[in-house]
């Protein structure tokens, strides 16, 4: 009999090989849904990138507010007429210094 038994595990064993570790086995299909899932998730963002482009460029192409705009904060111009002021802000130190609470006087509520 125990010649039966190891015949029957090794046979066990060659028909699970193809299961596990084949072509098509478990371990191949988790892998590849584990990429799957990275891969849908990178679309995911490209996608809202997309989308935020694609309002843009609406935006540039109907109006002249979204133009002007850019034309201010990203190549600093300023319109005929505008005086522009530039006020430098102060070094903060480390320790914002504590401001204390003013004294809040207690009501009494009429009954």
């Amino acid at each position: 009999m125990s010649r039966l038994t190891w015949l029957l595990v090794v046979l066990i064993a060659l028909l699970q090989y193809p299961l596990w570790l084949g072509k098509g086995g478990w371990l191949r299909v988790w892998d590849t849904s584990r990429q799957l899932d990275a891969q849908r998730e990178a679309n995911q963002k490209l996608e809202e990138r997309n989308a935020g482009l694609d309002a843009e460029v609406r935006d540039l192409k109907s109006g002249l507010d979204a133009i002007e705009e850019r034309a201010r904060f990203e190549l600093g111009m300023i319109k005929n007429g505008e005086i522009f002021v530039q006020v430098p802000q102060q070094a903060q130190s480390a320790q914002p210094a504590a401001v204390p609470k003013a004294a809040v006087p207690k009501r009494s509520i009429p009954r």
